[in-house]
């Protein structure tokens, strides 16, 4: 039984290196990737300046330009312990402690229910 699982567990599959080789000698396929990256990266942006905007239109006085200087797919939202644990008690919105929030999950759907939430813990 060791003799069939340890390769499993001692190697990766080829499968991941075999697939991004093929995309990356295409190059059809390769534009395709880069446009899908480009998407995602703009539809990030897009939605840490709705966050911002919504924050304001909120009636937010804080200064929250931290989170459109920003870049990635996570941001630091500038939220202290406390208001985190508020966030996620009051508003089942959920963070590491440090105020991390990965900006992949925030959507056009629900970026002004955050904004509120935000707004809420931190007035």
């Amino acid at each position: 039984m060791k003799i069939l699982v340890r390769p499993m567990y001692s190697n990766p599959p080829v499968y991941g290196a075999r697939l991004v080789s093929t995309i990356l000698r295409d190059p059809a396929l390769k534009a395709e990737w880069a446009g899908e990256c480009l998407e995602m990266a703009e539809r990030i942006n897009t939605v840490r300046s709705l966050l911002v905007d919504n924050l304001e239109s909120a009636g937010s006085i804080r200064p929250w330009g931290h989170i459109t200087d920003q870049i990635g797919m996570f941001c630091y939202s500038g939220l202290t312990k406390a208001e985190v644990e508020a966030i996620r008690d009051k508003h089942s919105v959920y963070m590491t402690l440090d105020g991390r929030i990965s900006m992949a999950g925030v959507t056009s759907g629900n970026v002004e229910y955050l904004a509120q939430a935000m707004h809420d813990v931190t007035k």
